[in-house]
């Protein structure tokens, strides 16, 4: 298993359309970098976002949770209230091989500001817009930029493909389109 450079990235993605859209080169001029990179591809977030407010003093429970704990939001950015998150979707949609696993990582610019971007992979045959979370660690407000870098991807090629993949599976998260919440 090793990870994959950007020549293997970009032929995926316009061959096998892994990643769309698909942006060949990073972008960086006054905006938070994206696209690809040398050995992975820096995501963006769309500009619809869920604000978590506890405005209902719920306990947060993932087999229970309150889809009330979340403020919809849609702009260009986003401020997190201190010490809480957001979750966000990619502007990027994702099909990834039976033969490959990604690991997705914060950009850290944004860690640099106490903001940290969950560390999650997307398995073999795992398809669609992924849904990122976003926490402030910070005791003040802090912003995020929509279509602009938020993670990175790294892509890991394995030498065999993988016995029973998240498609195989059936799994929850399976084609999500919009920001999904936790599921059971």
């Amino acid at each position: 298993m090793g990870v994959k450079p950007d020549s293997w990235i970009r032929k995926m993605a316009v061959e096998h359309k892994m990643i769309e859209p698909f942006v060949d080169h990073q972008v960086r001029h006054d905006v938070i970098s994206y696209g690809l990179s040398s050995y992975g591809y820096d995501i963006r977030v769309t500009d619809e976002f869920k604000i978590f407010t506890n405005v209902y003093s719920a306990i947060v429970d993932p087999k229970h949770f309150n889809p009330d704990s979340f403020v919809d939001y849609k702009g260009s950015n986003c401020v997190i209230p201190p010490n809480s998150f957001v979750l966000a979707r990619t502007v990027e949609y994702f099909r990834i091989p039976r033969n490959v696993m990604t690991i997705c990582l914060g950009k850290s610019t944004y860690a640099r500001c106490g903001l940290i971007v969950n560390v999650t992979p997307f398995e073999p045959e795992w398809e669609g817009y992924v849904t990122l979370e976003i926490s402030n660690t910070t005791p003040l407000p802090a912003r995020i930029y929509a279509n602009e870098g938020i993670a990175q991807v790294v892509f890991l090629e394995g030498d065999d493909v993988c016995e029973v993949s998240y498609a195989d599976r059936k799994g929850k998260y399976q084609s999500q389109k919009d920001i999904v919440l936790p599921r059971i």
